[in-house]
This record gives C-alpha cells, structure tokens and sequence, in this order.
C-alpha cells in the first residue's frame, strides 16, 4: 500500500478490456516491422506489495532479467524491507546509497521545491498519524500534528558527498509516491538494452509506454470515471488515451473520499499544514517523458491544488495532465493541458465533458 498517494484505477487495455480495441478506433497507427517480426509475451507479478504487467515484442521471454531488476529496487527503496536501503537510513545505519536510491532521492528533492513542499518523502509520520482513510481523524490534535512537524520537511534531510544528512535524526523517508513510476522507468531502460522498441511497464499503475501493441495501434490507457463506490468494484471509464512514446501516472482516491459540507475532498495530506487537503481535487492524471517524473507530479497535484498544478505543469518541459475536480457546487469537472488532446482517443468526446 503506498503511504503517499493510493493509485485510482487504470484500466491497461491489453490485459483487461481487449473488446475496447474493437469499439474504439485508433487515429494513432503505426507501421513498424518490429512489431510483426517478433512475438508479444506478457510478464506478470508482484513487487513492491503491488502488481506489474509488463508486455513488450522480443524473441524470448525476459521474465526473469525484469524480476532481478525489480527486486533490485525493491532491496534499495522499500521501507517495509528491514534490510533496505531506505530502511537502514530510517534508522540512521550506515549505509552504502546505490544509484537506485540517489536517483529517487533526487528527483524527490526536485519536485519538492517546484511544488514549495507540497511534494515531500518526509511526510509519513504525519499520514500514518492520521491512518489509513483517515481513521484515526477523532484522535488527531494539533499538538500531535506540530509535534510530529519538528520532524517532518524535505529541507531536514540531504545527501552530501554520498552519504544522508539529517538535521534531525528523527527524519523518515518513505519514496513510494515515485518508486512504482521510477520501477517502471528502470525496466523500460533493461528493454531498451535488450533492442526493444514496442512495449509498455506497468506497476502499480504507472506506465512507461514506447513504439506499438500488438494491433500495430499505440497503447491504449484507460481513466477511470469517479463513481460512489468505496469497494473498488464497480468500474465506468471517464476517458481513454493513446500512448506511444510517453509515460503516465494517476493519483488520487475518488472512490474513498470523505464529505465534509456536502463536498467532495480526496485522501490526502498537505505535508506543509499536517493536516488534510481540503481542495476540488478528485484525481490527477500526468503523462510525461519519464514515469517517475509523472508519478511524482500526479502525487504533488493532489496537494497543490487545481490552480497550482497548472502553475506547475508550465515549469516541466513535456509535462501534460488531466485532472478531475469538483467545483463549488459539489460537481464533478475535468480540466486538462491544451498538448493533452493529441493523446485523446476520442478528442470529440473529451471536448463534450468540458
């Protein structure tokens, strides 16, 4: 489970909903030889407590090169994991930082200050605080939430000359808000070396897509609709988009939201305040260059804000979204970057919605 942002549902056409294909017409075919030459073998697991689906054209299957890689990551940035990395600096053990963990770490501190602290990997004594869907909301003081700030603030931790430096030992680093996304980066690159050109990685729902499927069409993402229905069960597509060479990710928690005045706020927390979000954002969908950069980024928007994300999405290079929002009448609205519309697989619809 991540402690930083629960993922919405996306549907990966290719495993789960094949009739799509037949009903929705793609506008973004490509001929490529690669994709006849070889066969598509489809990879499947579970890693970091989530699934990955992994589905790419070789002369082999690859499974166990992408299984050694993810645990790779796995021993370097999972926090549940005694003897990784992260955890042995949780504990302020030494430990030798491997390129898995400088990579994340970084990125970390980038979209912190880009976001003004709205993205923060010190945050998780505050959301374990307040406990899963916000159970423990009864139980939340104030002198517990700045109690628990003294400790929490991405400017109190560092690397220097290769090694952590906290300003207070009590500092906690949980990176599950980018390690699906970097994951899924980390195995596009071990495709890519191998001389793959069609494929798309999936981990927790988090994309790295690149060249064509099967069906010589890009790669079909489905966005779920949100819809009152906290079991996870029941699922109505809000729009699909049609990816080739882009990386995608999706945060929020429309299904498991709270009330609060008839209005609608998503689960998360505001690691500057401590306390929840209390913004029109349902649900953020980010598609950029890499996965981790999305990933990140559809995490920060969740906290920042609809107009802030705008805001944010100018600064990155590349960086397209489409958020789902509830306005102050309580109803539930789309906004999305004008570069998002070539990945629309039915722009028609999409400009109806707005």
């Amino acid at each position: 489970m991540k402690s930083f942002k629960i993922t919405c549902y996306i549907f990966l056409l290719f495993f789960t909903l094949p009739s799509l294909f037949v009903s929705c017409n793609s506008s973004s075919k490509k001929n490529d030889k690669n994709s006849e030459n070889y066969t598509y073998y489809q990879e499947q697991g579970e890693i970091f407590h989530t699934s990955f689906h992994i589905k790419y054209a070789y002369n082999s299957s690859l499974y166990d090169e992408i299984k050694s890689e993810l645990n790779k990551v796995d021993h370097s940035l999972n926090p549940f994991d005694e003897n990784s990395i992260v955890s042995k600096v949780n504990r302020n053990e030494p430990v030798e930082l491997d390129s898995f963990f400088v990579d994340v770490f970084n990125k970390s501190m980038e979209v912190a200050i880009i976001s003004e602290g709205k993205f923060d990997i010190t945050v998780s004594p505050l959301i374990n605080a307040w406990g899963f869907g916000f159970e423990n909301m009864d139980n939340v003081t104030p002198h517990i939430i700045d109690s628990l700030k003294q400790f929490v603030g991405y400017q109190k931790i560092k690397i220097e000359n290769g090694k952590i430096v906290k300003t207070d030992p009590r500092v906690q680093i949980n990176t599950t808000s980018l390690t699906d996304g970097y994951a899924s980066d980390v195995i596009a690159r071990l495709l890519e070396n191998y001389g793959i050109e069609n494929y798309m990685v999936e981990i927790g729902g988090e994309v790295a897509a690149k060249g064509v499927n099967d069906k010589n069409e890009c790669w079909r993402i489905g966005i779920d609709k949100p819809i009152d229905d906290n079991t996870g069960l029941r699922h109505e597509l809000q729009t699909i988009v049609s990816v080739c060479d882009k990386c995608l990710s999706t945060s929020g928690n429309y299904r498991n939201y709270y009330l609060k005045n008839g209005k609608k706020y998503a689960h998360t927390i505001d690691p500057i305040t401590g306390y929840p979000s209390e913004n029109e954002m349902l649900g953020a969908t980010v598609i950029a260059d890499d996965c981790m950069t999305a990933d990140a980024y559809s995490t920060a928007f969740m906290a920042a804000g609809l107009k802030k994300s705008k805001e944010m999405a100018k600064k990155i290079p590349g960086l397209e979204y489409y958020i789902i929002y509830s306005d102050p009448d309580g109803k539930t609205k789309i906004a999305f970057s004008e570069g998002l519309l070539e990945f629309f697989a039915d722009k028609t619809e999409v400009l109806e919605q707005q």
